[in-house]
């Protein structure tokens, strides 16, 4: 190496530690704001800047990167990403939202999905769950009733949710938290229908919501539906049927009940489903019969209960015969449908309703829609729009990562985005 050589490298080095010198000396803030980039992008992608409020844009952003309290939100969007917003301007715009946003919100998520979907919606999932409130005492709105989450003795409302093929959510409805989720799928599906002027479409839903008055009005709008079918609850000739079919794995048989098709299927994996849940339902029974912990009272046909007997009339008993009668239904299914299509299409379309399942935990665990805070109804309406857009957020980023091939979950991709460092330099 040449002397000029030195010299050169020298010169060099001493210019880029005075670089690194005035740069530093000149940061102005910095921001851990790698994950509002990323999602402010899918926000606009989705069609959402169209609602041109930034409260709005903050909210269901930090709702996916630190979903927190309102006034723990203004902290963190300070700290993290510099935006300076007061906790009053936010009560305030849930108010608006609530007014004035609402349809707009479920208006831009059904045309994004539309496109993402070809043009064409097609299926109609629709399922019910239930959010909790950190507070003894409720209102019209917020009673207390059967709570999916365990909280019986708090008061809760009630969620209608309604979602596309591959999850994608279209619309959503709050109901009061004593009513019988059975009523709520077709105020549901009509208003959508008619709102958005849906045509060619199937409604999919589970067995919980399968009640004769469902499925005439159901028939008498002209829908097209598919309903997980109470095999076990049905008349004596269906029983017998559906018990003497022989249990193939992936085999369908079908017969008639009052003009709809009635499929039933048998999966060796939901067999041993079945017998393990029973096995773990009769411990926990047992142990609980062991310990005197079994009166009267629990006597129902509530979960595994339904395993119990009085002996005479004082005695309470686990029943083997009817635990004998519960494993011939091992592995069966059924399907109550309109529809023309092949049994295996209807089994195949019924199985997307795992996603609306997903789309529960999903805003529930990493969303936190509850339990929730608000008690008016305009900020309960409020808080679960911006719930449902930070799902479809979520979606849309879990979409583009795999149509990119990048083999990585939308959790992780999020975790990442965290360490992302932005220097503000003057």
């Amino acid at each position: 190496m040449g002397e000029q050589d030195i010299f050169l490298i020298h010169d060099q080095a001493a210019e880029e530690r005075q670089a690194t010198e005035y740069l530093l000396s000149n940061v102005e803030n910095i921001l851990l704001n790698g994950i509002q980039l990323i999602l402010n992008h899918v926000f606009k992608l989705t069609g959402f800047d169209e609602i041109q409020d930034d409260i709005f844009r903050h909210l269901v952003i930090a709702r996916l990167s630190q979903p927190m309290s309102k006034a723990a939100t203004v902290e963190y969007l300070k700290s993290h990403f510099d935006e300076d917003i007061q906790l009053h301007r936010i009560y305030r715009y849930l108010d608006k939202l609530y007014n004035t946003q609402q349809e707009k919100i479920q208006q831009i998520s059904v045309e994004h999905t539309r496109r993402i979907l070809g043009g064409r919606i097609g299926l109609l999932f629709y399922d019910v769950t239930t959010l909790y409130f950190e507070s003894d005492y409720g209102d019209e709105l917020r009673e207390t009733g059967f709570s999916k989450d365990g909280k019986h003795s708090q008061p809760q409302v009630v969620l209608g949710l309604l979602v596309s093929k591959d999850g994608y959510p279209l619309s959503y409805s709050i109901f009061n938290g004593s009513q019988y989720e059975g009523r709520t799928m077709l105020p549901v599906v009509v208003d959508f229908v008619n709102r958005f002027n849906l045509e060619d479409f199937i409604v999919v839903a589970d067995s919980g919501l399968m009640s004769q008055s469902n499925i005439d009005l159901l028939e008498s709008s002209n829908y097209k539906y598919i309903i997980g079918a109470r095999i076990k609850n049905q008349g004596y000739e269906i029983k017998t049927w559906a018990l003497s079919l022989v249990k193939r794995d992936g085999v369908f048989n079908e017969t008639n009940k009052d003009g709809a098709r009635l499929i039933v299927g048998y999966s060796e994996k939901r067999a041993k489903k079945d017998r393990y849940n029973r096995e773990k339902g009769v411990k926990r029974l047992e142990m609980a019969y062991r310990n005197g912990k079994i009166t009267k009272e629990n006597i129902n046909k509530r979960g595994y209960n339904k395993f119990l007997e009085i002996s005479d009339n004082v005695k309470v008993a686990i029943s083997k015969d009817k635990i004998k009668q519960d494993e011939q239904w091992d592995g069966l299914k059924g399907y109550l449908t309109n529809t023309a299509l092949s049994a295996k299409e209807v089994y195949e379309q019924y199985n997307g309703l795992w996603e609306i399942e997903r789309a529960f935990r999903i805003t529930k665990g990493t969303i936190e829609m509850r339990p929730m805070f608000h008690f008016t109804p305009n900020r309960i309406e409020a808080h679960v729009s911006i719930c449902f857009v930070a799902y479809k957020i979520y979606k849309e980023l879990e979409r583009i990562l795999a149509k990119r091939n990048i083999n990585m979950s939308v959790d992780k991709a999020l975790d990442i985005a965290k360490t992302i460092t932005t220097l503000k330099v003057k």
